[in-house]
């Protein structure tokens, strides 16, 4: 909606809230006679549609008119006609001078279903630049949705193993791979590859439990690409991974799949024990050019640094939490990092 008009419709909204907690109250009272100004559930319904339009759902209507008759005195805010709620807070007594609209875009569910039962999504990723979403379940599917003609696309591959699980997933944006961790081995599947859908390749073997990796974003090389993976002993290991790789090394297919095998040992793996207990989020930050990894440590709980520190004894930049950090972001507008224990 154009903001001119949102003020307006929010006016008029709130007048029609008013008019219809009056009505109410003179019910309650006795003292109301019904006349054609009367406020049903039929007339707040159409009104509020008039309003707004298709940015309100059926059910945040029929919750918003439910909560007002329920309780007179506690009057819900209008955020809640676009289902959106918002917590006590004394923050929101004053403000800020920026117009408090929310914008409400339209969702596309994914009906397409990735997993079998017993089995969980264990990472998923968004690539904007492609408009893909990339998906990985415990048990082996790894899931590329392409967002091609408004509609979805999607390539999916199940990687057969014994006993290990995938626990983390990302994409690899220079050589157009996407790159999972399993307990013991690093997946690249070359997803729109038309040889065959299972084809890429399989970085093993990893001596500790690998639990979690992220890209590292540089667009200075396109011919390779980095990432970042922590283990279950608390290290944070650096590979590096090129075009060459997939044509110098050693490598042979698996019998399950066409991927193919490349010996870990091959690879300079730089890594560098950074927690005392397992490492829960991996993260780079193009903005701060800084890596992140959290744990739940309560000594060496968030780790910020610059990546070269993983090749290096040089200290390194971290923070202690009670009972540790499980998860953290960063905000480039408000300038901070957040972290969830």
């Amino acid at each position: 909606l154009e903001l001119i008009d949102f003020k307006n419709a929010l006016e008029q909204f709130q007048n029609l809230v008013e008019k219809m907690i009056i009505q109410k109250t003179k019910e309650n009272s006795g003292l109301y006679t019904k006349d054609d100004d009367e406020i049903d559930y039929d007339k707040f319904y159409t009104t509020t549609r008039t309003l707004f339009g298709p940015a309100v759902k059926d059910q945040n209507v029929q919750a918003f008119f439910r909560k007002i008759i329920s309780n007179l005195d506690e009057r819900p805010e209008w955020l809640e006609i676009f289902g959106c709620f918002i917590g006590e807070s004394d923050g929101m007594s004053s403000p800020s001078k920026e117009s408090m609209v929310l914008l409400v875009s339209e969702k596309q569910r994914i009906t397409h279903s990735v997993v079998k039962r017993k089995d969980v999504i264990k990472g998923i990723v968004k690539v904007p630049l492609l408009h893909l979403t990339v998906t990985a379940s415990q048990k082996g599917v790894l899931t590329v949705f392409s967002k091609q003609r408004k509609s979805f696309f999607s390539y999916s591959f199940y990687f057969h193993q014994d006993t290990a699980w995938i626990t983390g997933c990302d994409f690899l944006p220079n050589l157009k791979y996407v790159v999972a961790v399993t307990e013991s081995t690093v997946i690249l599947w070359d997803y729109k590859s038309k040889e065959s859908k299972n084809n890429g390749f399989v970085i093993k073997p990893m001596k500790n439990c690998l639990l979690c990796v992220c890209t590292v974003t540089m667009a200075d090389n396109l011919a390779k690409d980095t990432i970042l993976m922590g283990d279950d002993k608390g290290y944070v290991y650096l590979l590096t991974i090129t075009t060459d790789d997939f044509i110098m090394k050693q490598s042979k297919a698996e019998k399950e799949s066409q991927f193919k095998f490349l010996d870990s040992e091959s690879f300079h793996i730089p890594k560098r024990k950074l927690h005392d207990d397992w490492v829960g989020k991996v993260k780079y930050f193009p903005a701060l050019k800084r890596f992140g990894s959290c744990s739940t440590d309560r000594i060496n709980s968030f780790v910020l640094d610059d990546i070269a520190r993983l090749e290096d004894n040089l200290p390194v930049k971290e923070f202690s939490v009670p009972r540790g950090v499980n998860a953290f972001t960063y905000c480039g507008k408000a300038k901070v990092i957040v972290t969830g224990g």
